[in-house]
This record gives C-alpha cells, sequence and structure tokens, in this order.
C-alpha cells in the first residue's frame, strides 16, 4: 500500500513538471516572437542633445547661439515612381537638394538614410515637406557666432553634431551640451516609418557659460592688433588684457583669425589661440624677472651701481652686446634701475652672474615660467625652461635677458600680473568670476619687490626704452622686448617685438601683453610695432571704461577732458567739411549717439554692433536734414 501511494506520488510530480515545463516553453517562445515583432518594428535609435547652451560675453552679450534646422532623412525600401515622386515634390521645396543629388543618395539604399543635415528651412518649406510621407524631418538647434570672427579662437566650434571641436567650445562641452536624450523609431502597422518618439530622462540639461571677456573690448583689440600686423607687414600677432587680482581675461585675441561659421575653410594655423599654445624667446619683457630675482634674494637694490663695460662683455668665447647702435649704447655705469630703463643685456648678465642661476631658475618657477597657467584652452604649452639645476656661464647670460628659453604670451600676462597686483600669483581664466585671487598662500615675491619694480618700469615707460606706450595724465609700467625670431629646423629668422605692461594707481588693475611676429615693415623693435598697440588698448580701457578710469593721482574733471579731446580727434577725422554729413560707418552706438547730438539730429537707431549703413550717406549735404538713420551690423574684420 505504502509503495502504491509513493508511485502514485512521484508520476503526480514527474507529470506536474511536465506540464510546468511546457508551459515555460511557451512563455519564453511568446516572448521570443514578441521580441522579434518589437524588432521588427523598431527601426533606429539615437542619442541626441537637442539644445546646446549659449555663450556670452561678461555682460550677457551672445557669442554663441543656436538656431533652428532640420536634418531630413527617409527609409528607402521601396523606390517606385510614387517615391521617386516625392522626392521631386522636396527638390522643388529645397531648391538647393536638386533631384540628382537626392537620388543619388537613395537609390543604392534600403536602410535609414540622411538627405540633408542643419538645413535652414522657411515655415512654407517646412509645411510643404510635412506632407511627403517618405521624407521625415528632424528638429535641430545648430550653432551659430553671430559675431563672426570676434573672439573666434576663444570660442573654438562645433562639428556637423553640434559636439565641441576646439576652444570653449571643447573644454566645456559637457556643460554646454548636457546628458544625452534617448531617440527611438518606429514602424506603424503597415510598417511605415513614424515620428519618433522620445525618451524622458533625468539627464542634466544643457547650461550656458559666460565668459569673462568684455566684447566691445574684444572687438577693440582685434582691430588694434589687425592694424599693427598689417602696417608692419608681420606673420601674425596677438595681444591680451587681464584682470589682475580676479585672473579673468578680458580681451585675448590672435591675428590672423577665422569665422567658426565656416570654420573648415580656414587654416588650421589661423584657429588655434597662439597666445596659449605657441612658446616663443620672450626677449627683453623677461629682464624684469631676472631683476626681479636679485631684489627678491637681497642680491641688489634698484640704486645698486654696475660696470657695463661700455656695451661689450666678453663671457667664454663670446661678445655679449646691447640690443641696439654699439655707438648709441655704450653704457659704462648703470643702476639696477636704469638697466632695466636702457633695457642694458650686459647690465643684465651682470646682474645674473650675482644671482647665480639656482636663485635665478627658483625665481622665475616662482612666476610660472615652465609651467602651463590652467587657462581653459586646449593644447596650452608650458614653454621651456631647463631642468639642470646650474649652467654654464653663456647660458645664464642668455636666460637672463630672454634668450635660450621659451614662454607663452599668456605666461608673461600672469607672471606681469604678479608685478601688477602686488605680488601674488593669479590663475587666468576665461570664465566670469570677479573673486579675488590675492590670498596669502598665492604671494610670490614680497609687496616691497613689486613696488620697486613697478617704479622701475614706471621709470621705462617715461623716459627709457617704453616711451612710445606713454599715455597723458597715466602712470604706465611696461616693458618693451625685441628678439630674434626662432626658426624651424634651427637658427633665426626675423624678430619678434612684444610689450608689457599696466596702468599704475587703477582702481581696477589689469595687465596688457601684446607680440607682433616677424614684422617686415616701419620698423621691427617693440617700442615701434607692440607697443602703440598697448597703448591704444590701455587708452581704451581708462577713458572709455568707467571702472577703469579712476585713479588716485588723477581726478575726473581732467579725465573727462582728457576723453573729451580723444574723441574731438576722433570725430574730426570723420568730418568731411562744413555743411556735409559726416561719416558714421563703424562707430559703436555711444560714439555715434554723442556725434549726432553734437550736429542736433534726430536719430533713428536698429541692429546692433557698429554702425554699418547710414542715410543721409557721408558727403550729403546737411542743410535742412534734421534725421540720421543709422543701422548697426557686428563687425566685420574682412580686408
Amino acid at each position: 500500500m505504502k509503495t502504491r501511494i509513493q508511485t502514485t506520488f512521484f508520476v503526480f510530480i514527474v507529470l506536474f513538471a511536465l506540464v510546468a515545463a511546457k508551459a515555460f516553453y511557451i512563455q519564453v517562445v511568446q516572448k521570443q516572437r514578441l521580441l522579434a515583432y518589437a524588432r521588427s518594428q523598431f527601426m533606429r535609435e539615437t542619442r541626441e542633445f537637442p539644445n546646446r547652451g549659449s555663450i556670452t560675453d561678461r555682460h550677457g552679450n551672445p557669442l554663441a547661439i543656436n538656431v533652428q534646422t532640420w536634418n531630413l532623412y527617409t527609409f528607402p525600401r521601396k523606390k517606385g515612381p510614387a517615391y521617386q515622386k516625392q522626392l521631386r515634390e522636396m527638390a522643388k521645396a529645397v531648391p538647393e537638394l536638386t533631384y540628382n543629388m537626392l537620388w543619388g543618395k537613395v537609390k543604392n539604399r534600403s536602410k535609414y538614410t540622411w538627405l540633408a543635415r542643419r538645413v535652414r528651412l522657411n515655415e512654407t518649406q517646412v509645411a510643404k515637406l510635412r506632407k511627403l510621407d517618405a521624407i521625415h524631418m528632424e528638429p535641430l538647434n545648430t550653432r551659430v557666432y553671430p559675431n563672426h570672427e570676434l573672439a573666434s579662437q576663444i570660442l573654438g566650434f562645433t562639428g556637423i553634431d553640434n559636439t565641441g571641436m576646439a576652444g570653449v567650445e571643447r573644454m566645456k562641452n559637457k556643460e554646454l551640451r548636457g546628458e544625452a536624450q534617448l531617440v527611438r523609431y518606429h514602424r506603424d502597422a503597415k510598417g511605415r516609418p513614424i515620428k519618433y518618439e522620445q525618451i524622458e530622462t533625468t539627464a542634466m540639461p544643457a547650461r550656458d557659460v559666460a565668459l569673462s571677456i568684455d566684447k566691445e573690448l574684444q572687438g577693440a583689440t582685434e582691430n588694434y592688433l589687425k592694424e599693427a600686423v598689417v602696417h608692419h607687414q608681420a606673420l601674425r600677432g596677438g595681444a591680451a588684457v587681464m584682470d589682475a587680482e580676479s585672473g579673468e581675461i578680458l580681451a585675448m585675441a590672435n591675428w590672423p583669425s577665422f569665422d567658426p561659421n565656416n570654420a573648415t575653410n580656414s587654416p588650421t594655423e589661423n584657429r588655434k589661440l597662439a597666445f596659449v599654445t605657441d612658446p616663443f624667446e620672450p626677449g627683453s619683457i623677461f629682464k624684469t624677472f631676472t631683476i626681479a630675482a636679485a631684489l627678491e634674494n637681497n642680491i641688489a637694490k634698484p640704486e645698486k651701481r654696475y660696470f657695463c663695460e661700455y656695451g661689450k662683455m666678453r663671457v667664454g668665447n663670446h661678445t655679449i652686446g646691447e640690443a641696439e647702435d654699439d655707438k648709441k649704447h655704450k653704457f659704462e655705469w648703470l643702476t639696477v634701475s636704469e638697466i632695466l630703463k636702457y633695457s642694458s643685456n650686459v647690465g643684465t648678465t651682470k646682474l645674473a652672474f650675482d644671482v647665480k642661476y639656482p636663485r635665478l631658475k627658483g625665481t622665475l618657477k616662482k612666476f610660472g615660467i615652465g609651467e602651463k597657467t590652467g587657462i581653459e584652452v586646449t593644447g596650452e604649452s608650458k614653454g621651456i625652461l631647463t631642468r639642470a639645476e646650474t649652467v654654464k656661464p653663456l647660458t645664464l647670460s642668455n636666460i637672463s635677458f630672454g634668450h635660450g628659453v621659451a614662454t607663452t604670451a599668456v605666461q608673461m600676462l600672469r607672471a606681469y600680473a604678479a608685478i601688477a597686483n602686488g605680488g601674488y600669483m593669479v590663475r587666468p581664466t576665461l570664465l566670469k568670476t570677479e573673486a579675488s585671487q590675492l590670498i596669502p598662500e598665492n604671494r610670490i615675491i614680497s609687496e616691497k619687490t613689486s613696488l620697486q619694480l613697478t617704479k622701475m618700469l614706471v621709470e621705462t615707460v617715461e623716459d627709457g626704452t617704453g616711451i612710445a606706450a606713454k599715455i597723458p595724465h597715466y602712470s604706465i609700467a611696461g616693458k618693451t622686448g625685441t628678439v630674434q625670431r626662432v626658426r624651424e629646423g634651427g637658427g633665426y629668422d626675423g624678430y619678434i617685438a612684444s610689450f608689457a605692461g599696466y596702468p599704475v594707481n587703477v582702481d581696477r588693475k589689469f595687465v596688457v601683453v601684446v607680440y607682433v611676429d616677424n614684422p617686415k615693415a616701419n620698423g621691427y623693435y617693440g617700442s615701434v610695432a607692440a607697443a602703440p598697440v598697448f597703448k591704444k588698448i590701455t587708452q581704451y580701457l581708462l577713458y572709455k571704461k568707467k571702472n577703469f578710469s579712476r585713479f588716485a593721482k588723477y581726478n575726473s574733471e581732467s579725465n573727462e577732458k582728457n576723453l573729451d579731446t580723444v574723441q574731438v580727434s576722433q570725430a574730426s577725422r570723420r568730418m568731411i567739411g562744413p555743411g556735409r554729413m559726416p561719416n558714421f560707418i563703424g562707430m559703436d552706438k555711444a560714439s555715434a549717439i554723442r556725434m549726432a547730438e553734437s550736429l542736433k539730429l534726430q536719430m533713428e537707431l536698429t541692429g546692433f554692433g557698429v554702425v554699418s549703413r547710414q542715410s543721409p550717406a557721408a558727403g550729403d549735404s546737411i542743410v535742412g536734414a534734421n534725421e540720421i538713420n543709422l543701422h548697426f551690423s557686428p563687425p566685420s574684420y574682412e580686408e
């Protein structure tokens, strides 16, 4: 009896297992069939970044924005007469997409195919294309740079998929594009592709980026730099302005430049921010740091005198001479201040011999020579500074006046900022911050040393090699540089002219560095090619930006008088003759308004940027005219 019950129970268990297995098998098969059906209906899955963040200047002015464009695609499974008719209708609606072009894309395809990407369409075109069920439309925000070349090397550009390829667009790509959104394409019951569905995610949205640069100052800097490069028939040039306390870059430019709206049609060389990426021998602007090492290490004081060998000094088997004509610079005795003032190579060499290389190198490292600044640009160079702890006398001599060492212009900007701000190292940044970096742990030289150097640099501008950088009624500290240009493959070819400096006693301390690479006409010295650019940029800030114009030794009444003098000088060049309409073209809005008001003209203003059209035209009779129509457009920097 017991055995019979056990056998029956065993058979029951086996039958139950078979039924369960069959049910599981059926369930698996049905699931596989459902998945196969789902896959048959599913056509495509993509990850998209639909709304890239904008880039603005420090005041919110747009530098990189998005505009509505469309990606057009098709699933060319059946390419019969009806399908071809729709391609013809599409070509009629969008003339730049010819039928032959469209047919060439699809004739050998049966799967998902792009017909065109980033196409600008008006409302009529969109309406026509929506009626074509074989043609599918995908909205896309496309990157546009409304100011064209302005700050292009800072901004960089994006690729066809809206991914940052260079500049801030690349460095801040993650924040600008946000997290991807998942998009899937399906078939309807008849197997036709239908509108995609967007899968909801908790992804981080795209964020805007505010840069530290001032759009107006950037435009002025680029114009002044271009004028100098063209005037001196130079290869290229660079210029930048940095807030010496926050590290904010207020303007930074290289010329030639490029238009990021059409980046691929420009030379690669023009797209990079050479101010950050390209090192060069700094020449005499480097002497300031040799003197800083002597002062900081108590090796010399400003009034200490050095015998300067009448402009020639033997170092080993070589003769160290002064930069210019020996007949002009046969220096005998010079103080440390005069060594900087007259830019004596012999005097700087003797200072370096007293300091010794280990102490000089220590000071240079404090100033960031041989190290990247950390600015938000790809491809930054750290320059070249020997790792040796001791060097031969000739090498030490060369390094002391900026030969045998290579720095980037942004390194010089940072180093001079440390002198201007009282002795603190700050990190250059292209992002708006306004937070001071003057904290105890950032101090690299004493306040006493920074004040002594500033006084020497002021004397250099007042009555030395930097006299071309003088600005009426202002104290300017600065140093010129002229150095032979290193040729690829070895040797030297041409010169690099430079100037680094800053105004003294301003409310907001800022530093300007300018260089002109290989000037071939109208002079090649730093005092001739670079110092005037420094002067124009600095004047622009002091005279036109109220938060920079007030300073201790000068009162606001005198400043207004000085500004009026500059404005009258500028305006007089635009006056064509008595009773004639002046030339407003190229003027910014504030200047144009002032001129129109001085002539008692009513104004009608449209657009933004600088004046691109005016009515009445320049030279027309002003008699009887009581209104001037001015249209403003973003500045253009084409020849």
